[in-house]
């Protein structure tokens, strides 16, 4: 507990850093902009572990299981 005011002092520069570069810390991010920044690792991972044979098995047993 005798740490704690270095620990703050620490913690505010480091916020006063990121504030330099104009970056804000909370908020949220628009839609279109999340969207594009999880894209590459979803393809990445589709490519990488066959998602996209997983994805056309898993909707093939829905429809069958709906009677399509």
């Amino acid at each position: 507990m005798a740490d704690t005011a270095s620990r703050a002092l620490i913690r505010s520069q480091g916020r006063k850093a990121f504030a330099a570069f104009g970056g804000r810390r909370s908020g949220t991010r628009h839609p279109l902009v999340a969207t594009a920044m999880v894209l590459p690792l979803a393809a990445l991972l589709v490519v990488a572990f066959g998602g996209w044979d997983a994805v056309v098995t898993q909707a093939s047993s829905v429809g069958v299981m709906l009677g399509r």
